[in-house]
């Protein structure tokens, strides 16, 4: 019996369905470089504002860093000291990351290993919801709510401080890394679970000695992205952190953080002013924050995956 040669019509089918995957090839590279060229557009713009203050005789790098003197309104001696707010952002995020990094993996964890199908869906379904409440929102849970909670248990004299914003930044941080956390756990595959079961181990130790060692990688992912979360999130710690611009001694001192700073100020100041361009100057800083962040995490993670 002969074999029958391919007609015309499955010759044409083929060249269709190659220049349809070389399309869809090049539609995903568009999307891969856009990304690139969208970030560093946005550099670019920042960066161009600021340059001209930066470069300027007048302006001091060092007095900008490390001073805690802000006055930029000031008639006789102005000065653009941003320490205190870069004191006040890492303060806050870190007091964020200390409350929602444990709840987080914790609630991942749970998710993962140990709730019901039915259960687990209710909670991801109330996790989203919290990741869906607007910022605004937040910040007026914060001046309202927060505020008199904080000064009846602590007796703060004011309840708009650093720990009321904490625990926003750590209740708007959790659904990200609850849901990125726990699909690096669901990522973990069976047979690991199965060996584990196997040798006698435990459920705890089963999460603690198998599961997050194996996923320590997208749990680090979570955390990280819980970070980016937090310190760049502006109107709810514009609302609950007291807006002062001081270095915190304590959880219940207020603060000011450089992107509340950013956007209290921007409205206030003319196009083209000193006190303008340092604003743009603060959103060069917050990217090089955020670089380093990434820098760091890029480290971490490969020094993890080599051991």
């Amino acid at each position: 019996m002969t074999a029958r040669a391919p007609g015309p019509g499955a010759f044409r089918r083929s060249r269709v369905s190659v220049a349809a995957e070389r399309g869809i090839e090049a539609l995903i590279f568009v999307c891969g470089v856009s990304a690139v060229i969208l970030v560093g557009g946005i550099f670019f713009f920042v960066f161009r504002e600021a340059f001209p203050v930066m470069t300027s005789p007048n302006f001091s790098i060092g007095e900008f860093l490390f001073s805690v003197e802000w006055y930029p309104t000031s008639v006789t001696d102005v000065r653009y000291g941003v320490l205190a707010m870069i004191v006040g952002t890492l303060s806050v995020t870190a007091l964020a990351m200390a409350i929602a990094v444990p709840f987080g993996l914790g609630g991942a964890v749970y998710l993962s290993e140990f709730c019901g199908p039915a259960w687990r869906e209710t909670l991801k379904i109330v996790i989203e919801l919290l990741a869906a409440i607007p910022s605004v929102v937040w910040g007026f849970i914060g001046l309202t709510v927060m505020n008199d909670l904080l000064i009846t248990v602590f007796d703060a004299p004011v309840g708009l401080n650093m720990l009321n914003a904490g625990l926003l930044l750590a209740l708007m941080s959790l659904p990200i890394i609850v849901s990125i956390g726990e699909d690096a756990l669901k990522a973990v595959p069976d047979s690991y679970r199965e060996a584990g079961i196997a040798l006698g181990a435990t459920r705890w130790q089963l999460v603690y000695r198998v599961l997050l060692p194996a996923a320590r990688n997208g749990l680090l992912a979570a955390v990280l992205l819980g970070v980016g979360r937090a310190v760049g999130e502006t109107m709810a710690v514009l609302m609950a952190t007291g807006h002062a611009v001081q270095i915190p001694t304590g959880v219940l001192d207020p603060v000011r953080t450089l992107t509340a700073n950013i956007a209290s100020e921007m409205g206030e100041v003319s196009k083209g002013s000193e006190h303008y361009r340092v604003l743009f100057a603060i959103g060069v800083l917050l990217f090089g924050i955020t670089f380093l962040v990434n820098m760091a995490a890029d480290v971490v993670v490969r020094g993890v995956r080599r051991r």
